[in-house]
């Protein structure tokens, strides 16, 4: 799998017409800085398991289990970048009488979510690609050009830009003053990389009712009542090379409860990122500081392997709760 540094100048035309480079494109992987190449971390906590995450098992059940003794996981720091107030260039040729303008509107929502409505009549079915802080995804526009999607917010200040492949886009922005709240985890990737976030709060079991993931998402409610997190998935995987994220949310502010919240990467194993490297990005939003960008690039093992996951523990920090 070619890095996704090798995708970040993919598409000339989107840089050019939008004036923001390589942000715009497909990639994640952020230049090196003034100062130089940041300095990678080595993951050592990276447990090969058979337990597939579909059935109700624990990855201590499975036979093979320990460090990975080829494999290996490179986190490198990196910086979000926020890009506001370009002015996305007009259609210029109408369609069957009516205005091709693209047109983004973004309300916020409980949860420090903000509902995006995006109106693009002459990119109906079209791909399109939300930045917002550094968290992209990428999304299909509805058959009558039209795109709604709720998205976690990841500054308080919240400027979101949509961005077509011919380099037309719209951007908006809005306050999401209920952010102070609630922290923040998320890990974006491209493709089928084959990773998951999992959360299990209060150092609850695999399965059970305090275990976050896509398949138990938790909900918007409960986190507004102080009571869990939940996470959120965008993205459409089923379309090719896109843009996937899972962000998920706790209301650290109100929490009733205080305890840890354990947070772990897993990477399932399959026959199309088997014997590759999967690269990835981590953003996480805690106490109110600046968000943490990191990029992740993990080795994964041969083929022989598939159906198995690796648990990776150390990429993200467990969240410390004190009930309120």
């Amino acid at each position: 799998m070619a890095r996704i540094s090798s995708y970040l100048l993919g598409a000339g035309t989107l840089a050019c017409a939008l004036g923001i480079g390589y942000f715009m494109q497909y990639g994640f992987a952020m230049p090196d800085r003034a100062s130089g190449a940041t300095k990678g971390v080595h993951v050592t906590e990276v447990t090969l398991t058979s337990s597939a995450l579909a059935a109700p098992r624990l990855p201590g059940e499975a036979a093979l289990q320990g460090v990975l003794p080829d494999g290996k996981v490179e986190l490198t720091a990196a910086e979000p970048m926020v890009i506001e107030g370009f002015a996305p260039p007009s259609n210029s040729v109408p369609s069957a009488g009516f205005a091709c303008t693209i047109t983004m509107q973004a309300d916020p929502a409980a949860g420090a979510m903000v509902a995006l409505t995006l109106d693009a009549p002459c990119n109906a079915s079209g791909r399109v690609t939300i930045h917002h802080s550094g968290l992209m995804f990428t999304e299909v526009v509805q058959p009558d050009g039209t795109l709604q999607v709720d998205v976690p917010a990841m500054a308080e200040r919240a400027t979101f830009i949509a961005s077509f492949v011919s380099g037309e886009g719209a951007t908006a922005a809005v306050d999401v003053t209920s952010l102070e709240f609630y922290d923040r985890v998320a890990v974006q990737w491209k493709g089928d990389a084959g990773l998951q976030l999992h959360a299990r709060e209060f150092t609850d079991s695999y399965f059970g009712k305090g275990h976050v993931w896509a398949a138990s998402a938790g909900s918007l409610e409960t986190a507004v009542r102080g009571e869990g997190g939940f996470l959120t998935r965008l993205g459409r995987s089923d379309a090719p090379d896109a843009l996937v994220a899972e962000i998920y949310t706790f209301p650290t502010g109100t929490s009733r409860q205080a305890g840890d919240v354990l947070l772990t990467v897993e990477a399932e194993i399959t026959q199309r990122n088997c014997n590759d490297t999967v690269e990835a990005q981590t953003l996480e939003l805690r106490d109110q500081g600046a968000l943490r960008v990191r990029d992740l690039s993990v080795d994964m093992p041969d083929c022989d392997t598939a159906g198995d996951f690796l648990v990776l523990k150390n990429l993200v920090e467990d969240l410390k709760i004190a009930a309120k």
